[in-house]
């Protein structure tokens, strides 16, 4: 064998080396990301110092990790995450049950004591009446509450009630006849007396609300996409981990939930559930999240609009992704200031009228 021919073979091994190093390359760098494992010392640092630090509530004096540290936000300033997930929790709700703001309400009168175990046998088989929720309390006679129907307790008087407006719009005729028949039934059932309200009357109430409701209803979208390559959905879940994201309900649903337990989430990040669904999680492409706050669910002083730019601003760091609107346009920081003081303005007239965002009569009308 020549040397040239030597020469052209060695040449020939260099340039498919060459080639198969870069669809090595190309394949990782296009290949969706994956979560990092769990470093093993830092889990037993965290675990030393949980024993060298116990609590009376069995909670350690360790503060948060870096990860929620100082990071910059849409506006450039610095942000201490710690001081959001230090906010006050609301005070917990009194109104909630049937409220004359809401509800269309019939009082009920019984000719004689009736006992929680009659009542609840007596109830219609459903609580809605068309799109509307519809209940029935009783005024209990020990406690002086009203309530619904309890076994074992005793009632005098009771109110039926269907709610005015929601999402789906606002109470019709039909609705409100449904309504009559359900509580008459019950009426009869239990032998009492019903003073039900014109029908006219509280469906033009009804319209009214709606139009409110309408006109002061906010649902903030924004997309979080990928710059180069796509996540997969256990980097996702590992990266919003980090700013208190925990799974929801449905597959491809994470959410941040409230100060209170019980409450709706504070925000929620979806992804496409075919891909949290996938036989092999790890090998699904995500290029896409919906980061999205309904604000009529969220208490103002939870500052949901404030920890959502803090939260895109982090994801987007962390994970190499841009902000952009529900098109997929990415969005300039001076674009979120507007919508911090319309926000503010929305809160105000949602106060005004008793419809305070995040409280248990807002969160019905807004579902």
């Amino acid at each position: 064998m020549s040397t040239f021919q030597i020469a052209l073979i060695i040449a020939g091994g260099l340039v498919l080396a060459v080639v198969v190093g870069y669809n090595a390359w190309s394949t990782h760098r296009n290949a969706p990301k994956r979560a990092r494992p769990a470093e093993p010392e830092a889990a037993s640092s965290d675990a030393s110092a949980a024993r060298l630090e116990p609590g009376f509530e069995g909670v350690g004096a360790n503060g948060l990790g870096p990860e929620h540290g100082i990071e910059p936000s849409f506006d450039g300033h610095s942000v201490d995450l710690k001081d959001v997930l230090q906010m006050p929790v609301p005070q917990a709700e009194r109104r909630g049950g049937l409220d004359p703001l809401l509800d269309a309400m019939a009082p009920i009168v019984a000719d004689q004591l009736v006992s929680g175990d009659a009542a609840l046998a007596a109830l219609p088989p459903t609580r809605r009446a068309g799109s509307k929720p519809f209940a029935i309390e009783g005024l209990n006679e020990a406690t002086h509450q009203w309530e619904g129907p309890v076994a074992g307790q005793r009632y005098r008087q009771f109110q039926a009630g269907v709610q005015l407006a929601n999402r789906l719009g606002p109470l019709n005729e039909i609705e409100f006849s449904e309504f009559v028949m359900k509580a008459q039934g019950f009426v009869d059932n239990i032998g009492a007396a019903v003073d039900f309200p014109d029908m006219l009357h509280e469906v033009a109430r009804a319209r009214e609300l709606d139009q409110f409701a309408s006109e002061h209803d906010a649902q903030l979208s924004f997309m979080l996409r990928a710059r180069h390559a796509a996540w997969s959905p256990g980097y996702v879940q590992q990266n919003a981990a980090t700013v208190g994201f925990t799974q929801g309900a449905m597959p491809g649903r994470l959410v941040l939930p409230a100060a209170e337990a019980g409450l709706p989430p504070i925000l929620t990040l979806s992804y496409d559930t075919q891909a949290a669904l996938s036989d092999d999680p790890e090998q699904s492409a995500i290029r896409d999240l919906l980061l999205s706050l309904d604000v009529a669910q969220v208490h103002r002083s939870e500052q949901p609009f404030t920890r959502l730019r803090e939260v895109a601003a982090q994801l987007c760091k962390t994970m190499d992704g841009v902000l952009c609107d529900q098109n997929g346009s990415p969005l300039p920081a001076m674009t979120m200031d507007p919508i911090t003081a319309d926000l503010e303005t929305l809160y105000d007239k949602l106060d005004s009228r008793e419809l305070s965002a995040g409280s248990a009569l807002a969160r019905r009308l807004f579902s």
